[in-house]
């Protein structure tokens, strides 16, 4: 039987300009916070911070509140802290600020490590157009200047790094990896990355045509990344070694390109999470998935 390895990524992406900002893999054992602190050298003042359930622990909201200028807005689990749970428990629409004090057993390591042994949060829930609550815990407490209804609209940009995720993972088949050393798996992962940020760019014209394309139908047009990854593909030498082709040209081209067979966007959707079992995942990528890249 042969030998397999895990790692961990984590990646910090900007949803607005669709570009990640910094990414690394590391030993599967690795912390998932502890890799999220270090992604926080590549942010800056003003920056607000949309993180998932995995990260809403003392240590790292200390850190995060110690950092000039910085807000954050994460989402907690039901497991999460005694206001989060009791939001949870009410399940209705509300907002409260409460001061977290650091757990007994964490106070000599957040000393040490220079953080506050207690922070003002803000907890706030919102129901998704499902029905379903969801709490999430942020830095921004001024209930005047930051209202309970504009946190649906900031929690549902996080579908941007789950689509990230996606692209990597179903598009660009990142698991599917060339070797299996380390030497192997880094430079898959990293190329992948830089491809998705390449991506971003090169469509970012093709998305503003769209956008202002007058259309009878209700939904948002934007590029087909099936369509864009495949175009990339095919002259992704030419885009870095000027061969024949002007650049101009072939920006152009590729512009033609991106604006054909766009796909639509919903915001408003929500697609109800599902697990699926291993024999259908199994049967999907045999039969199904189809991969652009």
């Amino acid at each position: 039987m042969g030998q397999h390895g895990y790692g961990l990524a984590s990646v910090m992406y900007d949803v607005l300009n669709k570009v990640v900002v910094d990414s690394v893999i590391a030993n599967a054992k690795a912390y998932e916070v502890d890799l999220a602190i270090d992604h926080l050298q590549h942010t800056q003042a003003s920056d607000l911070l949309l993180l998932d359930r995995n990260y809403p622990f003392y240590r790292f909201l200390a850190t995060l509140v110690k950092l000039p200028h910085r807000h954050f807005v994460i989402r907690c689990s039901k497991k999460s802290f005694k206001a989060a749970r009791t939001l949870f428990e009410q399940d209705i629409v509300s907002s409260r600020i409460v001061t977290l004090k650091v757990p007994r057993e964490k106070k000599t390591e957040i000393r040490k490590l220079g953080l506050p042994t207690q922070i003002a949060v803000r907890f706030v829930s919102v129901r998704l157009s499902t029905g379903e609550l969801e709490v999430l815990v942020t830095s921004l407490v001024d209930e005047k200047l930051y209202p309970t209804s504009i946190f649906k609209e900031i929690y549902q940009e996080q579908r941007g790094v789950e689509g990230l995720y996606g692209v990597i993972k179903e598009r660009l088949n990142l698991e599917n990896f060339s070797g299996r050393t380390v030497l192997s798996v880094k430079p898959d992962f990293y190329s992948t990355i830089f491809l998705t940020g390449l991506e971003s760019i090169l469509t970012q014209n093709a998305d503003e045509q769209l956008a202002q394309k007058p259309d009878t139908n209700k939904l948002a047009q934007t590029v087909n990344n099936m369509v864009s990854f495949n175009a990339i593909k095919n002259h992704l030498i030419e885009l870095f070694y000027y061969l024949d082709t002007p650049i101009e040209s072939l920006l152009d081209k590729l512009l033609e390109w991106f604006v054909k067979k766009p796909t639509y966007t919903n915001r408003d959707r929500e697609v109800p999470r599902k697990k699926n079992s291993a024999r259908v995942s199994l049967n999907y990528c045999k039969r199904t998935k189809k991969h652009c890249f």
